[in-house]
């Protein structure tokens, strides 16, 4: 019953990481300029992975996408790559996480299969939820690092380029990839629960003779019927001799 709890609890959560981080990958609001030096605060610039827009305070906007993929910077094509394989990792996961439910029957599959199915999408989950982590905040110190350096120009008087912030799609995509790594976490752990255990044997141990234990004859074996033994054991002996003769039968 717990296996199937943390099954279900870790899909449902696996589920919602999923849809975050998406939304963030698509989403413009990756960094917002920061108005606070700004005369005009009526207009504003903001970017997310795939377009560049510029807002109004009146609601209107207007956004165009990169044209160009080779005159990005290559941390940003890293941040673009990291949320794509972690929503590749994420909906793979999901799919085999929907087959490997203790409630749907498929054939004659066995506990142990889902089991390792279970594991192996708990696993995806959280290289996703890594994935979609890290990118966020690869992109969130590139803010960090522009933020700084601006800062300490506008200090000397001699900064032309605005200053920006972290958008709310960051914070979507940090939730998101934690979500995913605790669903993943929690199929991992439902993993165990759902292993049949394995029948237990009960072990003889076994205890070797001394070398002072003395082998009694049984009874009705007496010293004739030994003798008799050993005359049978002797003419089989010398009649496997004749049949078999060596070279030295004929000196």
């Amino acid at each position: 019953m717990a296996s199937t709890m943390f099954q279900v609890v870790g899909l449902m959560l696996s589920m919602l990481g999923l849809l975050a981080v998406a939304a963030a990958t698509g989403m413009n609001q990756w960094k917002i300029q920061d108005r606070y030096l700004t005369l005009v605060t009526s207009v504003y610039v903001y970017s997310g992975l795939w377009y560049s827009c510029v807002g109004e305070s009146y609601g209107t906007s207007e956004c165009r996408p990169f044209y160009t993929v080779l005159g990005l910077p290559s941390s940003f094509q890293a941040v673009r790559a990291l949320m794509i394989v972690g929503i590749v990792l994420g909906a793979i996961g999901i799919l085999i996480a929907i087959f490997a439910l203790k409630c749907i029957k498929m054939g004659s599959m066995e506990d142990t299969a889902k089991a390792n199915m279970t594991l192996t999408s708990g696993i995806m989950f959280i290289l996703g939820g890594i994935c979609a982590i890290a990118g966020v905040s690869v992109f969130a110190n590139l803010i960090v690092t522009n933020f700084a350096i601006v800062s300490t120009e506008v200090a000397y008087g001699s900064s032309l380029q605005p200053r920006y912030t972290f958008g709310p799609a960051l914070f979507v995509g940090w939730v998101g990839g934690a979500l995913l790594t605790v669903g993943g976490i929690m199929m991992c752990l439902a993993c165990k629960g759902m292993v049949p255990e394995k029948s237990r044997y009960n072990a003889v141990s076994y205890k070797a003779p001394s070398h002072n234990t003395i082998y009694k004859s049984g009874p009705g074996y007496d010293d004739k019927s030994r003798q008799g033994y050993e005359d049978g054991y002797r003419a089989r002996s010398e009649d496997g001799r004749r049949s078999n003769p060596t070279k030295f039968d004929y000196v």
